[in-house]
């Protein structure tokens, strides 16, 4: 498929669930509870705290059980590389971890900024439909899509940085500069995520107001 065997493939969709588990996890309950905040007013509560609010908020809320998600996708991974009869080694293991880190920053990022909307029109729901069913896209290695769709995919929606490139590290066909550029993307559109969250929160106008 598209120049992918079955086994690398494979584990492209094992780093995509592993993603997934993240952001059932990790990151929806957190920041679906400050678009609830910001439609009932009880943010108040979480900005009058001596803290960032982008880490309290971050941290408000978890479901651990998810862990096991993000162990079955461990899995899928392991049994992948079992099918390709090699394993990767310890430079391809280091630049995988590297990008996957990437990964998660730049899932966190996207969420920030669909949440940092709720700030200007309250009701996000339809838009978290639409980033979900777009990170579903993530299962696919980026390869298969062609001409605008990968262009999006990598820049405007990184999907490729998230899944694509960390299995290539894994699998040791992605060179230094492309890891380079991707690590230097997230860094980019992390900074991007915190720069807009700071500007909605100054248009907050708080329960009392």
């Amino acid at each position: 498929m598209a120049g992918w065997s079955y086994p690398e493939a494979l584990v492209v969709v094992g780093l995509f669930s592993m993603l997934k588990a993240v952001l059932d996890g990790g990151v929806m309950p957190s920041l679906n509870h400050v678009v609830d905040g910001v439609r009932k007013g009880t943010l108040d509560f979480i900005l009058l705290k001596p803290a960032d609010a982008q880490f309290l908020v971050s941290t408000a809320r978890f479901e651990p059980w998810r862990i096991l998600d993000f162990l079955g996708s461990v899995g899928i991974v392991l049994f992948a590389f079992h099918r390709l009869h090699r394993w990767p080694g310890a430079l391809d293991v280091c630049g995988g971890l590297f990008l996957f880190a990437v990964a998660l920053m730049l899932l966190y990022s996207l969420w920030i900024l669909v949440v940092s909307l709720s700030f200007r029109v309250v009701k996000v729901d339809n838009l978290s439909y639409l980033f979900v069913s777009i990170f579903d896209a993530g299962r696919w290695p980026i390869h298969v899509f062609k001409g605008a769709l990968r262009v999006a995919f990598t820049v405007v929606f990184p999907l490729a940085l998230m899944t694509t490139y960390p299995a290539q590290a894994l699998l040791g066909t992605l060179t230094l500069a492309h890891a380079l550029y991707a690590g230097a993307g997230g860094l980019l559109f992390t900074a991007l995520a915190r720069f807009i969250w700071q500007q909605s929160l100054r248009s907050y106008t708080s329960a009392s107001s």
